[in-house]
């Protein structure tokens, strides 16, 4: 019986070491990508691998901008479109969730999630698309790390470089260049909603840009960006 246990209580630590292994090397990842940027997300990888199970020699589309060579216009369209308090919260927006889970409840079904930007980026970064309560866990603990050694100029900056704007498209100069012929800096108003309204579901978007549910998705952004807080 007593080896039992100590058989258990060194399986329970050999575990605990790799967990925690784990969790210092996405830290460390973390305090360099403070100010690196980063070269690839595990979104990225993932999208690269499922374009490349169809065509071996596909490439993604992606280009790094600074900040400041992108569009006002977008920074507060995707802020407005995806997480109005960005510049208020510390990561999670508790308002946010309580509204979604409201939603849910009244449709039946999910259909707001409540993720904030830092939440969507953690799991751009590091995590896959699969839906657990582990993997919400992981998503919690690396939003923290995030909010708590990045500034909110730095999070919107590589959020709207790293995230997904069509299938094999990422970041906002890619994807200003794939829809419309210019640069992530001169992209107007308009643009800068329709693009915003792509983030949810962008590979769906992009072949229903000219559906109803799209439409009216844009229509609200437009109403809200104005208003919109960015970081300066």
């Amino acid at each position: 019986m007593r080896s039992a246990l100590r058989g258990l209580a060194k399986g329970l630590a050999a575990v605990f070491t790799l967990v925690l292994l784990y969790q210092l090397w996405i830290f460390a990842h973390v305090l360099w990508w403070a100010d690196h940027n980063p070269a690839s997300t595990a979104f990225m990888e993932a999208g690269l691998a499922r374009q490349q199970e169809k065509n071996p020699a596909a490439e993604l589309r992606h280009k790094w901008v600074p900040y400041d060579r992108i569009s006002i216009h977008l920074k507060r369209a995707v802020v407005a479109a995806e997480d109005a308090r960005f510049i208020e919260h510390e990561g999670f927006d508790v308002e946010g969730i309580q509204a979604a889970v409201e939603k849910n409840l009244k449709k039946g079904r999910l259909v707001a999630g409540g993720s904030t930007i830092s939440q969507q980026l953690a799991k751009n970064l590091f995590l896959s698309g699969e839906r657990s309560f582990i993997r919400k866990g992981q998503e919690a603990v690396i939003t923290l790390m995030i909010e708590s050694t990045w500034s909110k100029r730095r999070i919107l900056e590589v959020y709207l470089n790293v995230i997904e704007w069509g299938d094999g498209i990422y970041g906002a100069e890619a994807a200003a260049r794939r829809y419309y012929r210019t640069s992530a800096a001169s992209l107007d108003r308009d643009q800068a909603a329709r693009m915003a309204a792509m983030v949810p579901n962008p590979r769906w978007y992009e072949q229903h840009r000219n559906s109803r549910a799209y439409q009216r998705r844009v229509a609200h952004i437009k109403q809200y960006m104005g208003s919109a807080q960015v970081p300066r």
